[in-house]
């Protein structure tokens, strides 16, 4: 298994695994070429086919698209996916495309679809503008007091919103050269539709919508010279977070909603600022085979490489190694140590530090990656990684929120009016303070000696101990979901020296144990992160199976029944190379809107979790010794 591991490492001593995302990323990159007129190109014509048959692989048994493997039909998802195919060709009456219509139109017909699909059907003028929320480009002129600033949202967010407020000033149509329509998506005339917006269908949901109407009917009336101003504003900003060859913000929909805004704007295609965006997205696109094609959301290489040095740290790779070391070269490589990004609107007193998720992604380095890396990295012992950990520290630490938690890009970022606005309907607008990301930091902290007296600990344990749902478990913001969430806190807690005999601890690990299938393993569905959904499960996950140990393990249960299921579990599952065969997504990007399978998430958790089972049993104490 570790052989098998070290083999996917890249020769310059990374690793990377693909990122999938549902259908509607593969189906966007269809609609941005269309959009710009682009079909035609060569590199296109034999693209196009190949991700439309990645599209009708991912096809649901309900005639739809769901968010992930095995879900529910999602409008949106399957209204993007049934536009795409037919952009790219497929005869609307074939089997497959009859089938998603009449799913789409018994789930309510494109009219319902969410903002974002909406705002795709506007641009190839399906819907009227009225069916998308109003989004005055002045919007990047407002002051940072103002209860609406970029600096109140997310980074995922703002890097979205600046350039889609360019587009959506213009209104632009889309090339559409082959003329495509989907008119028959759609119950009623789709300008006679209503449009929802207020998704939250909260009172303060209702008076945003007012606000909405308002502002449309104010939009002929707006001084052009100040629009302009606020066009000139909005691009300053997306141009100094390009991030060359990597692309904005290093996530597919800015940089598609990007590519747009320079097309509409009038951009010479060869411009150099516009010519490497497109590159950075066509980065983005993973050939599973010579006929499949799809586009992944973003890349993980920091995410995979942290993730998988841990598992061969455990697996007894020598930290002096080439494998480790090459790793920790590369990762030294990436470290973030000059540009003070959009964090520093919040915590301009921090020093630069920290890694980002992606290859490169200066403005925007990830908390939840920088604990991991440093965690690896002390553990290792390695002299030269030192000045890194030092400015990693120093940085994480001024990342606290006044909650003591910790968000994944911002502190404080927890502005949760702005959710109530038409435009998030996803829900996700905001980057508050999560238990996962916290617990990884405390990991951290307390695998460096800061002690339980620290305040930052001390606060950290605190904001912890409070998130811990009444059944015992934590909620997992970036990963499905409560036993993501509870290993995490429980790595933390034994990392921080708390009592592991303690009420809250002894719960958490009960619910672990009631959370055991009758094959050993551990399954929680992505529909979790619905309320009334919240113990659903399908089936077993290696990759859940190896967080459940992980964490029953912290909690000193190395011993138990439980844990010898699981590992049994383990033990029995195939595995194709490095990987166990895992169908089911473990990863969340937005819980209820958008998931991620982490094709990595299979190959270095289930071998940490082994290996780590193997060191305790051999070990003449049975404690974990770090953070994670």
């Amino acid at each position: 298994m570790r052989s098998a591991l070290k083999a996917e490492q890249r020769p310059d001593g990374h690793w990377l695994f693909e990122l999938e995302a549902d259908a509607t990323i593969p189906a966007e990159y269809i609609f941005l070429q269309h959009f710009l007129g682009q079909v035609d190109t060569p590199r296109f014509r034999e693209i196009e086919p190949k991700i439309a048959n990645h599209l009708r692989a991912i096809q649901g048994r309900h005639g739809g698209w769901p968010l992930f493997y095995d879900g529910d039909l999602d409008i949106s998802a399957s209204v993007k996916a049934y536009f795409a195919l037919k952009l790219a060709g497929d005869d609307p009456e074939a089997p497959h495309m009859q089938r998603a219509r009449e799913a789409i139109l018994d789930a309510g017909g494109a009219a319902q679809s969410n903002v974002f699909t909406r705002i795709a059907l506007a641009l190839f003028g399906q819907v009227p503008w009225r069916a998308v929320p109003e989004m005055p480009v002045e919007i990047m002129l407002l002051p940072r007091w103002f209860p609406f600033h970029l600096s109140k949202m997310s980074y995922w967010s703002r890097t979205v919103i600046a350039p889609l407020l360019v587009v959506m000033d213009r209104k632009p149509q889309a090339a559409n050269p082959r003329g495509i329509s989907v008119r028959e998506l759609f119950r009623g005339d789709p300008a006679r539709e209503i449009y929802n917006m207020n998704a939250s269908g909260s009172p303060l949901g209702a008076i945003f919508a007012g606000i909405d109407r308002v502002l449309r009917f104010s939009d002929p009336l707006r001084p052009r010279a100040k629009r302009q101003k606020a066009i000139n504003a909005a691009m300053d900003f997306v141009k100094e977070r390009l991030n060359g060859e990597d692309g904005l913000g290093g996530i597919f929909p800015a940089m598609a909603i990007a590519a747009m805004a320079f097309h509409v704007l009038g951009y010479d295609w060869e411009d150099p600022d516009y010519r490497l965006t497109r590159e950075a997205i066509d980065r983005l696109l993973f050939a599973r085979d010579e006929h499949t094609v799809t586009c992944q959301p973003c890349l993980s290489p920091i995410w995979d490489t942290c993730l998988a040095a841990h598992a061969m740290l455990e697996a007894d790779v020598p930290v002096d190694s080439d494998s480790i070391s090459r790793a920790f070269d590369w990762l030294l490589g990436r470290e973030i140590t000059e540009v003070r990004g959009d964090w520093a609107w919040r915590r301009a007193e921090a020093p630069v530090g920290g890694w980002p998720f992606q290859y490169n992604n200066a403005h925007y380095p990830d908390v939840d990656d920088t604990a991991v890396v440093v965690l690896a990295m002390n553990r290792a012992g390695s002299e030269a990684c030192k000045p890194a950990i030092e400015r990693a520290t120093k940085w994480v630490i001024a990342m606290q929120s006044r909650n003591g938690g910790w968000g994944a890009f911002d502190a404080d970022n927890a502005f949760q009016y702005l959710n109530h606005i038409p435009f998030a309907d996803h829900g996700a607008l905001l980057d508050p303070p999560t238990a996962d990301v916290s617990a990884r930091c405390l990991s951290m902290l307390a695998q460096l000696g800061y002690g339980r007296d620290h305040t930052v600990v001390r606060r950290g344990l605190d904001y912890l101990r409070r998130e811990q749902e009444a059944d015992g478990s934590w909620y997992g913001r970036w990963g499905v979901n409560y036993v993501y969430g509870t290993w995490s806190a429980l790595a933390a807690f034994n990392a921080c020296g708390e009592d592991m005999v303690a009420p809250h601890i002894r719960k958490a690990v009960a619910w672990l144990q009631r959370r055991q299938l009758p094959d050993g393993g551990w399954g929680e569905d992505c529909a979790t992160y619905w309320s009334e959904r919240r113990a659903e499960t399908k089936s077993s996950t290696a990759s859940q199976t190896a967080w459940a140990l992980l964490g029953l393990m912290a909690a000193g249960e190395v011993e138990s029944d439980a844990v010898r299921r699981g590992i049994a579990f383990l033990q029995q599952q195939p595995r194709q190379g490095a990987r166990w065969a895992e169908d089911y997504w473990t990863g969340t990007g937005f819980p209820r809107v958008f998931y991620l399978k982490y094709h990595g998430y299979s190959a270095y958790f289930p071998l940490w979790a082994l290996a780590r089972y193997r060191n305790l049993m051999q070990s003449n104490e049975r404690r974990v010794s770090y953070g994670m």
